[in-house]
């Protein structure tokens, strides 16, 4: 991942309303959500939650596919994965705190 790239993802995430959304989208899973849904589960109303889903999405953060009449999104597992190794890359040599993080990761990807 480009630092151009990572600035990208972590700017769109430093804001609350998008920073919820993203979060709503990982815990819903690859079959991702309709903006209803995900406007009722955030309590973001519908015109800011599609300037949000157009700014995760100019980040590499979220992405959308047509399912008859409704826009179903979905996080881009792959972009963040890809931003936490970037973060992690240079951290103690490699040594235990990767491992921590990996198991905090591991951690929280069972609660949600």
């Amino acid at each position: 991942m480009e630092m151009k790239d990572v600035v990208a993802a972590l700017s769109a995430l430093a804001q609350a309303s998008r920073l919820a959304i993203f979060r709503t989208l990982v815990q819903a899973g690859p079959e991702g959500l309709r903006a209803g849904r995900v406007s009722e589960r955030t309590g973001i109303a519908p015109s800011s939650l599609s300037f949000h889903l157009k700014e995760l999405s100019h980040a590499g953060l979220t992405a959308s596919r047509q399912d008859g009449r409704f826009v179903i999104y979905t996080a881009r597992y792959e972009t963040m994965e890809a931003l936490l190794a970037y973060l992690a890359s240079n951290c103690c040599s490699g040594e235990p705190c990767l491992r921590a993080l990996a198991t905090a990761a591991d951690g929280a990807h069972e609660l949600a």
